[in-house]
């Protein structure tokens, strides 16, 4: 039984230490962006990242991102979003973690989603997912407002997938 309880123990200990460490990830790749400082911002995602942003033809692998990212980073003004809730996702005695959050960005209410993997120099930035928030009661307005564009783009990817 005491066996039981330190195990027990230890890995809620391990678990929280890792939800902090990739909090603070998250963090500071915000405050990066934040900053316009590019190298730590790329920095804390990994080599074969992708970033989707608002637009549906945002799909982007980390030289796609950086290359649509660098001309913002080099005026000195990305962006910048502060976390207004998030929740972590860990498995016991894994290197994969997922998560979701809230952000205050210059959209307004924007939700985050993605994966970090645990690498060799600490919690990165795998996969992102960053969607502005329609609250439920504007979904109608918003759907009118774009479906122009959603039906030319639509109709260029069915075109494309055969």
């Amino acid at each position: 039984m005491q066996k039981l309880i330190i195990l027990l123990f230890t890995c809620s200990f391990c678990f929280a230490q890792q939800n902090t460490e990739i909090k603070t990830t998250l963090e500071q790749w915000h405050k990066a962006a934040a900053d316009a400082d590019f190298d730590t911002y790329f920095g804390l995602m990994t080599s074969d990242a992708i970033f989707i942003g608002t637009d549906p033809t945002e799909n982007w692998n980390i030289t796609a991102f950086k290359a649509f990212s660098k001309p913002y980073f080099d005026k000195g003004k990305a962006w910048s979003f502060s976390t207004l809730d998030r929740n972590i996702f860990l498995k016991d005695n894994n290197n994969i973690a997922w998560f979701d959050e809230l952000l205050d960005t210059q959209m307004g209410i924007c939700r985050g989603s993605g994966i970090v993997e645990k690498t060799v120099s600490g919690w990165k930035i795998k996969h992102y997912v960053l969607s502005i928030a329609i609250p439920n009661d504007n979904v109608k307005e918003v759907t009118a407002l774009k479906k122009k564009f959603d039906t030319d783009l639509m109709n260029e990817l069915r075109a494309n997938k055969n």
